[in-house]
């Protein structure tokens, strides 16, 4: 049954792992509510990263606080309803979103550190490791899978001076993220997907990634001893970061089938039952995965004015910004893993990208390295390995505008893609994270509303 948020009907759409409705007969009242109110509009909005439905009910709110302020000022008539879906996804504790501002940014890639402005750079979160378990757990239910989060914290903490303990450490996580794809290897020429193959590469190049990884994050203050010892525990520090880069890869793979599994289908029946109402998806981080994927699950002839989504908004997508590609510019023989599905949209396509949005960049060492570009200028790294936050949709003849305040007048073209860039707005937040979280603005709002046509 349907909830007021800011005066819109509001529902909750939520999924588990495999796809599966948490609650069947909740989605049934979606689709017959939705009909019986005879919306005009319906926005469908994921969340990325959470560990509990209340931090997403809580990005939903804020996010349509915003949107109802514009929809009063500008007396929009048109009846707009929200959803909000609801996937196990995993925060770690570490990446709280954080107030302070970034006031220059530079993604770090093969091994350099994240350049910060003048002054004091903001204050770096340090999760306790029975934080980081505890938060991990919620996320991976089954016993097998608990085993191995556990003896992966227990190897962190153990912090072995040993070749043997990191090799370990590889190798149980190779057998986590292996957990949930039936045994099917990564592929790691995949620009979507080689973060999740660090399991697989060889020790030696493990190694270095770890190495690679310690040094990204902040010195503390004062100094020590150096030699050995040091360079040890960097590699643990980097063991760590490696566990939340192949935590998210996960993530990022949940996402892709719930969206094409669950809310694909789920737009397709309610099309079916009111064709009039138009749908309009947003996604944050690994939820612009999650709704991008569901042009997937929708059927074949669901092109063009046929399509019951007429528009698509991905706020920092935490996917490969080649994901719509039909070439790959680095590989002519192959193409993004959405190749063909923004075709599926009746209306504008948008991405927002922000240099000081430091989650999208943490995956750029894991797939450099898993595929020996380690050696490759930082720029080339930065354009294969790209995510859609760090620099919008690529290979796909994007236009590249800035993401005005309320009042903006937007070149909106059915099927034609926009690079919105944030690098005056998303702008807040502290590391490891940066301004990842940062979407809740006007500036958003105006956006969302402007897409649809409803302002």
């Amino acid at each position: 049954m349907s909830t007021d948020l800011h005066g819109f009907p509001f529902w909750t759409l939520q999924f588990d792992k495999d796809a599966s409705p948490v609650d069947a007969a909740a989605l049934d009242t979606f689709v017959d509510e939705v009909a019986g109110q005879s919306l005009t509009d319906l926005y469908i909005f994921s969340h990325g990263w959470n560990n509990e439905s209340s931090a997403a009910l809580s990005l939903y709110d804020k996010y349509f606080a915003e949107v109802r302020k514009i929809v009063d000022a500008r007396a929009v008539r048109a009846r707009i309803g929200v959803a909000g879906v609801i996937w196990p996804s995993i925060l770690w504790p570490d990446d709280a979103a954080a107030s302070a501002r970034i006031d220059v940014v530079a993604p770090a890639m093969s091994g350099g550190a994240v350049s910060m402005g003048s002054g004091p750079p903001p204050p770096l979160a340090t999760a306790s490791l029975d934080d980081v378990h505890a938060a991990l757990n919620k996320g991976y239910e089954a016993p097998e899978q608990q085993r191995l989060l556990a003896d992966l914290i227990a190897l962190l903490a153990e912090r072995k001076d040993s070749d043997e303990a990191l090799q370990k450490f590889q190798q149980t996580l190779g057998q986590l993220l292996a957990s949930e794809r039936a045994g099917a290897a990564a592929d790691k020429a995949n620009p979507d997907a080689a973060d999740g193959a660090v399991g697989l590469m060889p020790y030696k190049d493990f190694r270095r990634l770890l190495d690679t990884m310690g040094h990204q994050m902040p010195q503390p203050a004062g100094g020590g001893a150096a030699g050995l010892v040091d360079g040890l525990a960097k590699l643990w520090d980097g063991a760590k970061d490696v566990l939340r880069v192949g935590t998210y890869w996960q993530m990022k793979e949940r996402a892709g089938v719930v969206g094409r599994a669950a809310l694909g289908p789920l737009i397709t029946r309610l099309h079916e039952r009111v064709p009039a109402t138009r749908v309009h998806l947003i996604g944050h981080s690994f939820g612009a995965r999650l709704v991008s994927n569901a042009l997937a699950g929708l059927p074949a002839t669901a092109v063009g004015a046929a399509s019951p989504v007429k528009s698509l908004l991905l706020l920092q997508g935490a996917f490969s910004h080649f994901a719509f590609a039909d070439v790959l510019p680095q590989d002519h023989a192959r193409s993004g893993a959405l190749k063909g599905m923004a075709a599926r949209v009746d209306g504008p396509l948008l991405a927002t990208h922000s240099l000081r949005d430091l989650a999208v960049g943490r995956a750029y060492p894991a797939a450099s390295f898993v595929n020996r570009d380690d050696s490759a200028a930082a720029q080339d790294q930065a354009s294969r390995w790209g995510g859609m936050g760090s620099d919008g949709a690529q290979a796909v003849d994007a236009l590249r505008v800035p993401l005005g305040d309320v009042g903006t007048v937007y070149p909106f073209q059915a099927g034609k893609w926009i690079n919105l860039d944030g690098n005056q707005v998303i702008i807040h937040g502290g590391l490891p994270s940066g301004a990842h979280s940062d979407i809740v603005h006007p500036h958003t709002a105006w956006l969302t509303l402007a897409a649809a046509k409803l302002v």
